[in-house]
């Protein structure tokens, strides 16, 4: 039985390049354009009309295209001066959690929670 599934690897079985990792903005920009087909589709199925479905996937598309932007530049923010691209998600793999920060709960200690 194997551990817990990374979402930066591939899940097994899954005809991938195994040399580049997968994006974690790729993919969610890749859904939020899946939803900006799906969603209209849908409203037009239930009966809304064709204009009203044509500017919600053009609302869609709009946000999709700020959220990406918004995410690609806090990801070279976070990866600090001149770091290449993707430095960021590579160095996160170890230490990244809140005990690695100073953060979190801590055991030993006496002071009672609440």
């Amino acid at each position: 039985m194997s551990g817990p599934h990374d979402p930066a690897e591939p899940p097994s079985g899954t005809p991938e390049d195994a040399s580049q990792p997968r994006d974690g903005v790729t993919e969610l920009v890749r859904w939020a354009a899946f939803s900006c087909v799906l969603v209209p589709v849908v409203l037009l199925w239930y009966g809304a009309s064709l204009a009203g479905a044509t500017g919600t996937a053009f609302g869609l598309a709009a946000v999709t295209g700020v959220c990406r932007v918004l995410l690609r530049r806090s990801e070279r923010l976070a990866a600090g001066p001149g770091a290449e691209p993707g430095a960021l998600r590579r160095g996160r793999r170890h230490g990244a959690g809140p005990e690695a920060r100073g953060g979190g709960r801590r055991t030993g200690e006496n002071t009672p929670v609440g």
